[in-house]
C-alpha cells in the first residue's frame, strides 16, 4: 500500500483521538486502533516509515506508531 495513504489514514485516526484531553490516552488510542484494525503488513510498513523519519505524521500519530512499535 502507498505509504502516504497510510500516513493520511494514521493522521485521520490521530485527529479523532486528539479530542481526548489526556494525551497519553490519545496515544494509547491511536496505537490500539492500529493494532486492532490494521492489517499486519500495513502496521509494519507504517512502523518502518516512522523509524525512517516519519515525515508527514502528526505528533499524536507519530507517538501512537512509536507506542505500537514498542509493544
Amino acid at each position: 500500500m502507498d505509504v502516504q495513504r497510510l500516513v493520511a489514514m494514521a493522521n485521520d485516526i490521530s485527529s479523532y483521538f486528539a479530542s481526548d484531553p489526556d494525551r497519553e490516552a490519545g496515544v494509547a488510542g491511536v496505537a490500539e486502533h492500529l493494532r486492532k484494525f490494521w492489517d499486519p503488513r500495513m502496521r509494519s510498513q507504517l512502523i518502518a516509515y516512522h523509524r525512517a523519519g516519519g515525515t508527514g505524521l502528526s505528533e499524536l500519530a507519530s507517538a501512537g506508531v512509536a507506542r505500537l512499535a514498542a509493544d
